[in-house]
């Protein structure tokens, strides 16, 4: 199969994706906190370093981690899409479902291809797995 099954490239794209988004809403945020007047200045700024943050470091899971199939990339893959179902919920709840049905299905998506068979061979191989008639102290 040779090191990337399609389940694990879809899972890197999701998250890059979200990583992609949340990096976009950091920069604007920075920007329209420099160039306007924000109410409290304190709390645009922290959520915009908020965000950038969130972005870069979601970026680096996708490509440094489940991209080159590191196994550490899953965990805070499956924590992303985790989070991402009440967020949708929420925005479906409060008469945004044009935003909260894409995030819902993005989050199951991540999910599904984060949690798939091919995408557990491939960041945990079989040769690596203990032996069955060694054991296991």
């Amino acid at each position: 199969m040779n090191g990337r099954p399609l389940t694990l490239l879809i899972a890197a794209a999701v998250v890059a994706l979200e990583g992609l988004v949340a990096l976009g809403l950091g920069v604007y945020v920075a920007v329209q906190t420099l160039t306007g007047k924000p109410d409290d200045l304190t709390s645009a700024l922290a959520e915009a370093v908020f965000g950038l943050l969130i972005g870069a470091g979601l970026l680096w899971v996708a490509w440094g981690g489940l991209f080159k199939v590191e196994r550490w990339g899953r965990s805070p893959g499956v924590l992303t899409q985790i989070f991402m179902l009440p967020v949708g919920g929420t925005l479906v709840t409060s008469d945004q479902p044009q935003l909260g049905i894409p995030v819902i299905v993005l989050g199951l998506l991540g999910l599904v291809t984060l949690l798939a068979p091919p995408t557990t061979q491939a960041l945990y191989p079989d040769d690596q797995a203990p032996d069955p008639g060694r054991s296991r102290r």
